[in-house]
């Protein structure tokens, strides 16, 4: 499963490459109109637009987005402080958990199982040529192909020891290729919440948002029950996150060579969506806050 993108969406993109099938010269009417091979490819090179997309804001980023960056820095570095008493803390939590949340945040986060959970969702779009879930589809596979590639890069520069060595915060050991050395970023928290947070832009009810996001935050911290990862891992993971959802799901409400949206307009109210994530840090206090 781990894979399956690949195995499902890259083809699909040279094949339609080749046959110069691109995702910008069809209406919405024509898109309508196309049969279950020619909506994979469509969606496909849509995914790996989204991907590219991206990666590219960075490029693009205005005042308030390094403002953003700022702020992110700022919280992550007054964390940073106070990493090994956190770490020591979460610790100290994991035998109170109960092992079914603690098995579910593990697997949840696999990649083999994370990518079962977005195919499906894509699949069922795709057999019911749904564009809302076959949008939504294309999201979650896109945002979580474009984390995960990132954080296996960063993982690999940064080299950080987990908590779980006991050398400490301040270890790096960059290309160690040592398991025990690829604490930042965390990949469970990427895909867990990559999931979570695209999948809630598929619903109105701040309430079904908010559930799904309480679900998708289970995998992160029971990453810091088991010692994987630091809180800053967490916390950095999450804001990797958010940005890769958003960029994507800006892409997916660009308009194609029609003017039109390559989805469609979306049914929901909360067409621009406004859902915010917020994380505040003070003595002897952590806070995660959204607002819809």
């Amino acid at each position: 499963m781990r894979y399956l993108f690949l195995l499902l969406f890259l083809p699909t993109f040279f094949l339609a490459s080749a046959q110069n099938f691109k995702a910008d010269s069809f209406s919405s009417q024509q898109v309508s109109e196309m049969n279950t091979w020619q909506l994979l490819k469509y969606d496909g090179l849509n995914t790996f637009n989204g991907v590219a997309y991206a990666y590219s804001r960075p490029f693009h980023w205005k005042k308030r987005d390094f403002f953003r960056a700022g702020a992110t820095a700022a919280l992550v570095g007054g964390l940073y402080i106070v990493d090994d008493e956190t770490a020591d803390y979460f610790g100290r939590q994991e035998d109170n958990v109960p092992e079914l949340i603690r098995d579910f945040g593990w697997y949840f986060g696999s990649p083999q199982n994370n990518y079962g959970v977005t195919t499906g969702i894509y699949a069922y779009g795709l057999i019911a040529k749904d564009p809302e879930w076959r949008r939504t589809g294309v999201l979650m596979i896109s945002s979580a192909t474009a984390g995960g590639v990132l954080q296996q890069l960063l993982k690999a520069i940064t080299g950080r020891a987990r908590p779980q060595t006991g050398v400490g915060k301040d270890v790096f050991r960059p290309f160690s290729g040592e398991s025990g050395y690829r604490s930042f970023p965390s990949g469970h928290t990427i895909l867990s919440f990559t999931t979570a947070y695209a999948l809630a832009k598929h619903f109105d009810n701040p309430w079904v948002k908010g559930g799904i996001y309480a679900v998708g935050l289970i995998s992160p911290v029971s990453r810091l029950w088991s010692g994987a990862h630091f809180l800053t891992d967490v916390v950095l993971s999450l804001a990797i996150v958010v940005a890769t959802v958003e960029g994507v799901d800006r892409y997916l409400d660009t308009r194609n060579g029609y003017g039109e949206k390559r989805y469609g307009d979306r049914k929901r109210k909360d067409r621009n969506p406004t859902t915010q994530i917020h994380f505040s840090a003070g003595i002897n206090q952590i806070g995660l806050s959204l607002s819809f």
